[in-house]
C-alpha cells in the first residue's frame, strides 16, 4: 500500500492527491472514505483516478489503517482513535471482541494481528484491519487485546511483551489466558486468589505464568478463562469424534460460552483496569461424563458418544468468579451448557 503521512494521501499510479493541493470544488455533496475501502480497492486492483470520481473525496483522519507497506515492511503512520482497538490473534475469540466492541464504539477503527495473510481478506469483510505479525509497528493504540494462543509461537512471553509495546498506556490491555495455572487438582475449589503452579513444574503452565507476569508489569490484566465452547467447537465435539476416550469421567472441568469470554473482556477493557488477574467462567462446574449426558440429553447432535475409560489421569478444580462478577458488573449470557443445550440439568 503507498505510504500515508498525516494528512497527505497519495494514490499510485496517477490517482489522486489529497493534501496542500484540493481538488475543484464541486456542488454534490462530500463524502467520507475509509482507508479500508481505499484497501479493498488496491487489493482488487480497482483504480480510483478523478475521471471516475463525480464528487470530491474526503478523507478522515480516524480511517487510517495500520497497514502493511509492501516496499518498506513497515506499517502506515496515522491518527489513532481513542476508541480504536487491536487484537491480536483475531481467532474465534478476537472476531467476537471485535464485534462486541464496535456495537459499544460505533465509528472507532479495530485492527487485528495475524501470524500469516489466510484471513486477511475475511478480516477486511468483517471491518477488521488486517497486519501481519512482525510488521514494523508506527503506532500505538489506546486499547489491546491479546488472544493468541501459545501453540503458534516459540516465545510466548516474548510476543505477548510486543504487544504490550503496541498500547500507548491510556485504555486497556488485556491477555486472555487459561484457568490451568491454578495448583488445584483434585475437584477443589478455586477462585481468583488461590494459588498457581510454582514456575518449573510445568512447561505448560510456566509459558502462561511468565506471559501473565509481562502483562501485569506492563500495567495489563489477565484474564484466565476457563474450557471455551460453542455449538460447534468445544471439548465435547472433540470427544463426539473420538466417540472413547481414555480419560476418567469424573473429572471435573470449568466452561465458558464464546460469547460470553468476548462480553467478560470488553467489559474487563472498558474498566481500564491496571494489572489485575480476573476470571471468567460460568460457576457451573460439570463432570466429564456430565457434560456429554448433557450432549446426548440435547439431541442436538448426530454422533454418539461412547465412554471415558481412563482410571488414573488427574481430577480438575471447581472454579468460581463471583468476584470478578461483582467487580466488573458482569454476567453471562449461557449461565450453564445445560442452558446452553436448552436441556435441565
Amino acid at each position: 500500500m503507498d505510504a500515508i503521512t498525516g494528512f497527505c494521501l497519495t494514490l499510485r499510479p496517477r490517482s489522486l492527491v489529497i493534501g496542500d493541493h484540493q481538488p475543484p470544488k464541486l456542488s454534490t455533496p462530500k463524502r467520507t472514505v475509509s482507508l479500508l475501502s481505499l484497501y479493498k480497492n488496491q487489493k482488487s486492483k480497482t483504480k480510483l483516478t478523478l475521471s471516475s470520481m463525480t464528487e470530491p473525496l474526503q478523507v478522515s483522519a480516524f480511517s487510517t489503517i495500520g497497514a502493511r507497506n509492501e516496499e518498506s515492511g513497515t506499517a502506515s503512520a496515522g491518527l489513532v482513535g481513542e476508541n480504536d482497538l487491536l487484537i491480536v490473534g483475531p481467532g474465534v475469540l478476537g472476531r467476537l471482541v471485535a464485534e462486541k466492541w464496535r456495537q459499544e464504539h460505533p465509528g472507532c477503527q479495530v485492527y487485528g494481528q495475524t501470524v500469516t495473510t489466510d484471513h486477511h481478506d475475511e478480516l477486511i469483510k468483517m471491518g477488521i484491519n488486517p497486519s501481519l505479525k512482525g510488521t514494523k509497528a508506527t503506532q500505538q493504540y489506546p486499547y489491546v487485546i491479546f488472544c493468541a494462543p501459545p501453540s503458534r509461537t516459540s516465545d510466548y512471553p516474548g510476543d505477548v511483551r510486543e504487544a504490550a509495546l503496541s498500547w500507548n498506556g491510556d485504555g486497556s490491555f488485556v491477555f486472555t489466558s487459561s484457568s490451568a495455572p491454578f495448583d488445584c487438582f483434585d475437584n477443589g475449589q478455586c477462585n481468583e486468589d488461590s494459588p498457581v503452579v510454582p514456575i518449573g513444574r510445568s512447561p505448560r503452565t510456566d509459558v502462561l505464568l511468565k506471559a501473565e507476569k509481562v502483562v501485569l508489569e506492563s500495567g495489563g490484566c489477565a484474564l484466565r478463562l476457563a474450557g471455551l465452547y460453542k455449538a460447534d467447537r468445544g471439548a465435547h465435539t472433540y470427544w463426539l469424534e473420538k466417540g472413547t476416550v481414555e480419560f476418567r469421567p469424573d473429572h471435573i472441568l470449568n466452561l465458558i460460552h464464546y460469547e460470553d469470554a468476548a462480553s467478560l473482556a470488553v467489559a474487563i477493557l472498558k474498566k481500564k483496569l491496571r494489572s489485575r488477574i480476573l476470571l471468567g467462567c460460568d460457576n457451573h462446574p460439570l463432570s466429564r461424563q456430565e457434560v456429554m449426558d448433557l450432549v446426548a440429553k440435547s439431541g442436538k447432535f448426530s454422533k454418539k458418544f461412547v465412554a471415558f475409560t481412563g482410571t488414573s489421569d488427574p481430577l480438575g478444580k471447581r472454579l468460581n468468579n463471583s468476584k470478578t462478577r461483582e467487580e466488573i458488573g458482569w454476567e453471562p449470557k449461557y449461565p450453564s451448557f445445560a442452558h446452553f443445550l436448552g436441556v435441565s440439568k
